[in-house]
């Protein structure tokens, strides 16, 4: 949440979606929460882990495999959009989201 709207702010807009990877997009639970919590669709691919399929997409091209990067573009394909819920108030989670944040640091420091 931090990362996002201090993104926003850098770049004057307002971020309607976030496309994910990695292994913890599997969670729903985890996804929808960031759907809600952020207001704005998170988006999971048929493939979560893209740094292995950017490694054999750029492999491909470089062999002639795939013709350009328009076509490896084409291979993105959506699993699950995850939207955020109609009228939660993320007050308390984002109040806990602070408070996780604070002990982390606490922590850090011992």
């Amino acid at each position: 949440m931090d990362v996002l709207k201090a993104m926003e702010a850098d770049a004057g807009v307002s971020i309607a979606e976030l496309r994910v990877d990695g292994g913890a997009t599997s969670n729903d639970l985890l996804m929808q929460f960031q759907a809600d919590l952020l207001n704005c669709k998170v988006i999971r691919p048929e493939v979560t882990e893209v740094t292995a399929i950017g490694a054999a997409y750029l492999a491909g091209l470089a062999i002639g495999f795939w013709e350009s990067i328009d076509q490896i573009r084409d291979q993105w394909k959506i699993n699950r959009t995850f939207t955020a819920e109609e009228g939660i108030d993320n007050t308390e989670r984002i109040k806990g989201w602070n408070r996780a944040v604070k002990a982390a640091r606490v922590n850090a420091e011992d």
